[in-house]
């Protein structure tokens, strides 16, 4: 039967170096393996021989993948890590958000309070000043109305005696026409 010639070749890991699988061959030699490239007399030997590097294949990739696998939950954890902090930082920010929405509620209810009570005050002080002028108003009303009720009398006084007075001059003026005439003849 004729010999094939296999040149299968080990798949380099990422990470591995060259030297790394050079080393592996100069093992396999070693070891009485043969050389990775070896040469297969029969179709049994050549299954035994691609059988034999599978189980070195998954012999390698078992941890490469397994490492993988844990750099995949590695980025799992922490991406779940950050999610939480970020629901923690969320909480802490409405909880901030709440006790300064309470604090302002409060103070804006002190405030409001002394607010009111100082526009009372201010309101009692505007109350007690226009009570003090609208008394002094109604006083000087009341002199008002006393003194025009005197104006009214004085006028009706001043109207009396000129009426009087205007009625005595014709009296009088008929009384000296007669003591002119008199005294003519």
């Amino acid at each position: 039967m004729p010999q094939i010639e296999c040149k299968d070749q080990e798949p380099q890991l990422l990470g591995e170096s060259q030297e790394q699988q050079q080393g592996e061959e100069s093992r396999e030699e070693e070891a009485g393996r043969g050389p990775a490239r070896s040469q297969v007399s029969s179709p049994s030997s050549a299954t035994s021989s691609a059988n034999r590097q599978l189980m070195m294949l998954e012999g390698k990739s078992g941890p490469y993948f397994s490492s993988l696998d844990s750099s995949i939950d590695i980025l799992k954890k922490r991406a779940q890590e950050l999610i939480e902090n970020i629901n923690e930082s969320r909480q802490k920010d409405h909880a901030l958000m709440t006790n300064f929405r309470d604090s302002l509620r409060i103070k804006v209810s002190d405030l409001t309070e002394k607010l009111e009570e100082r526009m009372y005050q201010i309101y009692n002080h505007h109350n007690k000043i226009i009570q003090e002028k609208l008394q002094e108003f109604t006083q000087k009303m009341a002199k008002i109305s006393h003194l025009e009720t005197e104006l009214k009398e004085v006028c009706h006084s001043v109207e009396t005696m000129y009426k009087d007075l205007c009625s005595q001059p014709e009296a009088t003026t008929l009384e000296e026409e007669q003591t002119h005439k008199d005294s003519e003849c």
